[in-house]
C-alpha cells in the first residue's frame, strides 16, 4: 500500500509541476505558486472536514512547518520552471526531496530491507540522469539554482509531513497548505516580487490544488504504512512524468541520459516493492 500511495503522490505532483511550468510561462511564477497553494488549501479543508480524524497539536505544528517548506520549494520550483527547461528544473529539485528525508529517515531509526536499500540507491542516479544538464544556457543554470532551492523546501516538506500521527486526519495537510502561501508571501516580498495574483492567466492555476492536495495527502497516508526513507524516495520519482508530459506535449527532446535515469526509476520502484 505505501508503494502505491507513494507512486499516485509521484504521479499527482509530476502532473502539478507540469501545469505548473506551463501557467508560469504566461504569469509570473509568484502568483502562480499564491493561486496554486490557495486553491490546495481549500481543497484539503473541505477533504479534511469530510474525512475527520484527531489532529494533536503536534500534529498540526508538524503539518505548519511542513508547509513552510513546501511553499518556499513550490515558489523556486515555479520561478525556475517559467524560464528553464522543466526536464531541468524538475528532477533536480527530486534530489533535495529525496536525499533530506531519506538521511533523517535513516538517523532516526528506517532499517529498509536489503534489496529496498538498493532500490533507494538505484533512486539517486535515476534523478542525477534526469536532471544531467549538457549546455550552459544561463537559464538553464538558473533553473538549476532554483531547482537546488525547491529540492530543500521539498525535503523538508517531506521530512515534517512524515511526523504527523495516523490518527490526524487532513487537518494537518490543510494547515499545511495554509502556511505555504505565507512561505511564498514572504520569499516574494523578500525577493521584492510581485506575488498578488492581478494576471487573469494565474487563476489557471486554480485547477493545481486538488493535484498538490492529492500529492501530499498521499505521501502521508504512505508513511503511515511504509518507512519515511522509502516513500521519500518513490515519491521523489515524480521528474519522471515531468518529463515525459514535457516531451510528449511540448516536444522536449528526451536525451539518451534521460531514458537510462527513467528506466533507474523503473528499478528503483521495483526494487523497493519487491523488498
Amino acid at each position: 500500500m505505501a508503494i502505491v500511495l507513494s507512486l499516485v503522490s509521484a504521479l499527482a505532483y509530476g502532473v502539478s509541476d507540469f501545469l505548473g511550468g506551463i501557467f508560469s510561462k504566461r504569469a509570473s511564477a509568484w502568483q502562480i505558486a499564491v493561486v496554486g497553494q490557495s486553491s490546495s488549501t481549500v481543497f484539503s479543508l473541505a477533504v479534511a472536514l469530510v474525512v475527520g480524524g484527531s489532529p494533536t497539536g503536534r500534529d498540526l505544528l508538524f503539518g505548519s512547518l511542513a508547509g513552510l517548506g513546501g511553499g518556499f520549494g513550490a515558489a523556486f520550483l515555479y520561478r525556475g520552471l517559467s524560464s528553464a527547461r522543466m526536464g531541468v528544473v524538475a528532477p533536480i529539485s527530486a534530489i533535495g526531496a529525496a536525499l533530506i528525508p531519506v538521511a533523517v529517515g535513516l538517523l532516526t531509526g528506517d532499517r529498509p530491507s536489503g534489496m529496498a536499500l538498493v532500490g533507494v540507491v538505484c533512486a539517486f542516479p535515476a534523478i542525477a540522469l534526469i536532471s544531467r544538464v549538457v549546455d550552459d544556457d544561463p537559464a538553464h543554470r538558473g533553473g538549476v539554482l532554483d531547482g537546488v532551492l525547491a529540492g530543500v523546501g521539498f525535503g523538508m516538506l517531506f521530512v515534517f509531513l512524515g511526523q504527523i500521527g495516523d490518527d490526524a486526519g487532513l487537518l494537518p495537510l490543510a494547515a499545511s497548505q495554509g502556511t505555504s502561501i505565507v512561505a511564498v508571501i514572504v520569499t516574494a516580498t523578500v525577493l521584492r516580487q510581485a506575488w498578488f495574483p492581478r494576471d487573469r492567466a494565474a487563476w489557471a492555476a486554480v485547477s493545481m490544488g486538488p493535484l498538490g492536495a492529492t500529492a501530499q495527502g498521499a505521501f502521508i497516508y504512505a508513511t503511515h504504512h511504509g518507512l519515511l526513507s522509502i516513500v521519500s524516495v518513490i515519491s521523489s520519482l515524480y521528474p519522471a512524468s515531468t518529463v515525459l508530459l514535457a516531451a510528449v506535449l511540448l516536444r522536449e527532446r528526451i536525451h539518451r541520459w534521460q531514458g537510462m535515469g527513467l528506466v533507474f526509476a523503473a528499478l528503483a520502484v521495483a526494487l523497493v516493492a519487491a523488498g
